[in-house]
């Protein structure tokens, strides 16, 4: 067995791939000591960066979810800092930015090594990701089966395209980019809050599961066209 992985470690794709498990082991362990500063602070730091806060909050939101940060942490402090709607746009924005981020270094680091060791079963997988429309994205967005910025790394691995991985990534995000920064504004202006930008979080649970009720019956078909 050692042999093997060292003869594996021997192909310049499977080090890139060893880098990427680097990568997420060290930004994982990050967020086991690092604590998370409280909502409170946020309005403080944004009246220091003045003008420059929103731009701030985006590039910060994203680098901080590519960290595999949760994307709440970083909606509940856009919205203690600008406000619902405000707080939601630039969550949205940091969202884009990092699926992008998130989905380049995968495909960079990862993807040569997953296309030469997948098989089987996973071969029809990472076949069924190439295949995926806008629809197939925010399905598997809006499953709890890993955080935001570890589902980019994992969809750069596979043979997915980027531009309906963005727009799914960023449809899914939506409802709950709206609730949550209602949510965090009550931290600093509970007075202030418009509760009618928490509504798309309630249209969003209905629509993901729309969303995954279509997708299970598409799949469902194809299974029996094919078994035909």
């Amino acid at each position: 067995m050692i042999q093997a992985a060292r003869r594996l470690l021997r192909q310049p794709s499977a080090v890139r791939f060893a880098l990427l498990l680097l990568l997420l082991a060290t930004f994982g362990a990050a967020l086991l000591v690092v604590p998370l500063p409280e909502a409170e602070e946020f309005p403080r730091l944004a009246d220091r960066l003045g003008a420059l806060a929103p731009v701030a909050a985006i590039l910060g939101g994203a680098l901080l979810l590519v960290a595999l940060v949760p994307r709440t942490f970083i909606t509940l402090a856009s919205g203690a800092i600008f406000g619902a709607l405000e707080g939601a746009a630039y969550a949205l924005g940091a969202a884009l930015l990092a699926a992008a981020l998130g989905f380049t270094v995968g495909r960079l680091l990862g993807r040569e090594f997953v296309a030469d060791q997948v098989r089987g079963r996973l071969a029809r997988l990472d076949g069924w990701f190439a295949r995926q429309s806008v629809l197939g994205v925010i399905t598997v967005r809006l499953l709890p089966i890993a955080g935001f910025g570890l589902v980019s790394y994992g969809y750069g691995t596979t043979g997915a395209r980027m531009l309906p991985f963005l727009t799914g990534s960023v449809l899914a995000s939506a409802p709950t980019a709206f609730g949550y920064a209602a949510l965090g504004a009550t931290a600093t202006s509970p007075g202030d809050v418009n509760w009618y930008a928490a509504a798309p979080a309630g249209l969003g649970l209905i629509a993901g599961a729309v969303l995954i009720h279509r997708w299970w019956r598409a799949e469902r078909g194809r299974r029996v066209k094919t078994a035909e």
